[in-house]
């Protein structure tokens, strides 16, 4: 189908759908069970910016802004923008060392539930084989259907498959490329690769000129529709910037035409947004590298990466130490959320040693403790201590420093799972929120507890319970992670 078509295609499915482009049918989405039990999911982002490597994923922006490191960059070592620009470094984007059946294999070990490549980046070069566009890794570069090959993957090995599209600032990305002699011109047709470079949108006013115009947000549509159809993707995740107003007709035509296809395919699906893009309850938000400080009484996820510095694989990656990683995903279970952790591969395919590591160590961990984060519920507090969470997107660069007085919660079943987020080296806690409280006063816990064990050590627990709190004693407990302990109820 060409673009006409393909959108008289999505408006019949809307109109012969349940769902349709507007507020009040979309909020009729339930979120399914499979995502609420789900905790953590891995991101990818893998494209030709991570051939140079440098700088972040961003290149293709910053690598046209003068002055700018990527600029200065990019002349040393690459030549004059005119002679060599973004599209020349498609040719190196090879991927000859890409191992789908490796990468999701790893991914299962890392205890990964779902797993959102993506399938653009603001680049606007596509990871899959394209009707729309030949500006795709299937056609040049790899000359592979890379989302294709890690959608069966990661299928055949029973995770949920995503994927994710950041086309959409696309509109401006390549903007800085027209302000001096580079190979962006002001001749770029509808379909080429740099189209249509427009000055960059003001950052600090979103709704702001330039405005995506229909041709583009139609093709925006279409881009997203045809991998819904072709690669059947369970998560649908948007970068930020459809949050603009000329988008919101577009996103109610996307959300009523991906649940539709989702009821015609008899399965049930989750699209992940940010910035209020979409009225809220029509989808499950997203908070960018942050948390909520409190739990929340509906679903909710955040995107982080096990660098600070990048989402892609660069030269001089700044990579998070394990255990915050775990303690971020701890914390944002136990308040109704979902962590999707993103890794950068290299340009040949291969997975960093950094990342697999990371990855490698936290499915040691949830091997042991998993009970306590997949399936499990909110408890009626989610934490107790003095280390609170800062509440915002941006929020988790620096990370957590939690005491031995701080602790997370979480339900499953019968039990109460207590994540002792730094286990003290005296081998002694106090839980204060399990308290054998006076009936009179708030808060109360009533329950009778029938056993108390740590998960991952075999050995029997001394506890007791008191006004002051449920009292933990171990002998043998030491770890560099956190220390969950299944507090069993009559």
């Amino acid at each position: 189908m060409n673009k006409q078509e393909y959108l008289k295609h999505i408006d019949e499915v809307i109109a012969n759908g349940r769902f349709k482009d507007n507020w009040e049918s979309l909020s009729q989405y339930e979120v399914p069970k499979w995502y609420k039990d789900a905790k953590f999911g891995i991101f990818i982002h893998w494209g030709i910016y991570s051939v140079p490597a440098f700088g972040n994923e961003w290149y293709s922006r910053n690598m046209y802004i003068r002055g700018s490191r990527e600029y200065l960059h990019h002349i040393r070592t690459y030549g004059a923008h005119k002679n060599f620009g973004y599209k020349d470094f498609i040719p190196m984007f090879k991927a000859e060392n890409y191992d789908s059946n490796e990468w999701a294999e790893l991914f299962k070990k890392a205890g990964a539930q779902y797993v959102v490549p993506v399938a653009e980046h603001h680049d606007g070069f596509q990871m899959y084989k394209s009707d729309i566009s030949h500006w795709n890794a299937f056609e040049m570069g790899p000359k592979k259907d890379t989302l294709g090959m890690l959608t069966k993957s990661v299928n055949d090995l029973g995770i949920v498959n995503g994927c994710s599209s950041h086309r959409i600032e696309h509109w401006f990305f390549m903007g800085h490329g027209k302000d001096f002699d580079s190979d962006i011109k002001d001749d770029e047709v509808e379909g080429d690769f740099y189209y249509p470079a427009m000055p960059e949108a003001n950052h600090h006013d979103l709704f702001s000129k330039p405005t995506p115009d229909k041709a583009f947000l139609e093709d925006w549509l279409v881009r997203c529709c045809e991998i819904v159809d072709n690669y059947n993707p369970k998560i649908f995740y948007f970068d930020w910037w459809i949050q603009h107003s000329s988008a919101k007709p577009y996103l109610k035509k996307f959300a009523a035409y991906y649940y539709n296809r989702a009821v015609e395919r008899n399965q049930e699906v989750v699209i992940n947004y940010k910035h209020d893009a979409f009225m809220f309850g029509c989808a499950v938000v997203d908070i960018e590298r942050g948390q909520f400080k409190d739990a929340k009484p509906y679903i909710w996820q955040t995107d982080t990466s096990v660098a600070r510095n990048s989402w892609c694989y660069t030269k001089g990656n700044k990579y998070k130490p394990v255990n915050e990683i775990i303690c971020t995903l701890i914390d944002v279970v136990s308040k109704n959320g979902r962590m999707l952790l993103n890794i950068g591969p290299k340009a040949d395919g291969t997975i960093p040693e950094n990342d697999r590591n990371t990855l490698l160590e936290i499915g040691k961990w949830l091997e042991i403790n998993g009970e306590a984060i997949y399936s499990s519920k909110v408890w009626r507090y989610s934490e107790e201590g003095p280390t609170k969470t800062v509440e915002g997107q941006f929020s988790d660069g620096n990370g957590s420093h939690f005491t031995s007085k701080d602790f997370r919660f979480t339900v499953n079943g019968d039990c109460i799972y207590v994540f002792a987020l730094k286990y003290p080296k005296r081998q002694k806690i106090t839980v204060k929120r399990l308290a054998d409280a006076d009936a009179s006063k708030l808060p109360v816990f009533n329950g009778i507890i029938k056993n108390v064990s740590v998960l991952g050590f075999d050995e029997k627990v001394d506890y007791y319970r008191d006004r002051r709190g449920l009292h933990i004693k171990t002998q043998n407990v030491a770890s560099d992670k956190p220390v969950v302990f299944k507090i069993e109820l009559a």
